[in-house]
């Protein structure tokens, strides 16, 4: 193997350990209350890895720093993996889990800011994220600071018609600045989509942008993916993540409503020993 491809290899399997340590942080905050958004948080542990450990630049910076990369969680109520990778990163204190959901504790089950800085938008109402990303990027953008924005949506917002205001304006104004990243796990309120979107690479294309299909349950495929968006910088980028929901647990994946779990007490050891199997 060469350098350059061990090299990669390390890394990939670095982040295997991180998102493992996501997932079992999701369980550790769903429990004690015996339900939560679970699916959510454990198919996206992988993209909050390679986000947060390879990605994002700046974090150290405080935020609003020019230097520091920006992270929009629109699809507010996967602030569940959000805070799972907080916590790992250091900048959340472990003990903050038990308090998820709870009443009063910052930890909602909808991303809202204040508390935590690295929150730094109210996501939850669906199909808001990206054109405030487009604002942010513009900003940056206009003071010529290096910073970057990422959004994370849900393909349930690519249904909003305020997500395709917000592509055309990004694309308009060639925001090289801005990373789009959807989720598309193909389920809405424990159904299927009620709107084919597909084919999303090529409908946010025809707006300006470069876009590709990458399958998010994959960390060399993610981590191929930014690569490759890293080097485009005259337009915005959306990367376009495939996951199944619950990946990582065949217990909740093969519920057949997994989009809020409630989970019986004698399940959450099943639960976590798939975790730390997988990967």
């Amino acid at each position: 193997m060469s350098g350059e491809g061990h090299n990669i290899t390390t890394a990939v399997a670095a982040l295997a350990q991180r998102a493992r340590a996501i997932r079992r942080n999701v369980i550790r905050q769903a429990r004690p209350l015996g339900q939560g958004y679970v699916g959510q948080g454990l198919q996206s542990a992988d993209l909050f890895a390679t986000l947060y450990f390879s990605e994002l630049r700046g974090l150290d910076l405080p935020v609003g720093d020019p230097g520091r990369d920006r992270f929009l969680l629109s699809v507010g109520h996967y602030a569940i993996g959000l805070y799972a990778t907080l916590v790992e990163l250091g900048h959340l204190p472990d003990a903050a889990l038990e308090s998820y959901a709870a009443e009063g504790s910052a930890l909602t089950m909808g991303t809202e800011p204040g508390e935590i800085d690295s929150v730094e938008f109210a996501g939850g109402s669906l199909g808001q994220g990206l054109g405030v990303a487009c604002g942010a990027a513009l900003g940056l953008a206009l003071r010529k600071a290096p910073a970057r924005v990422f959004n994370y949506m849900s393909d349930g917002e690519v249904q909003e018609g305020s997500t395709w205001e917000a592509a055309m304006f990004a694309g308009h104004r060639k925001l090289g600045n801005l990373i789009n990243i959807i989720d598309v796990n193909r389920t809405q309120a424990d159904g299927p989509l009620v709107i084919e979107i597909e084919p999303l690479a090529e409908k946010f294309r025809s707006f300006g942008w470069w876009a590709m299909d990458v399958n998010a349950n994959d960390l060399a495929a993610l981590v191929a993916a930014f690569a490759a968006a890293a080097e485009v910088t005259d337009r915005p980028k959306c990367l376009i993540c495939h996951t199944q929901l619950g990946f990582g647990s065949s217990i909740v994946m093969n519920r057949e409503a997994a989009h809020f779990v409630r989970v019986e007490p004698d399940q959450w050891e099943l639960i976590a020993a798939e975790v730390e199997m997988d990967s």
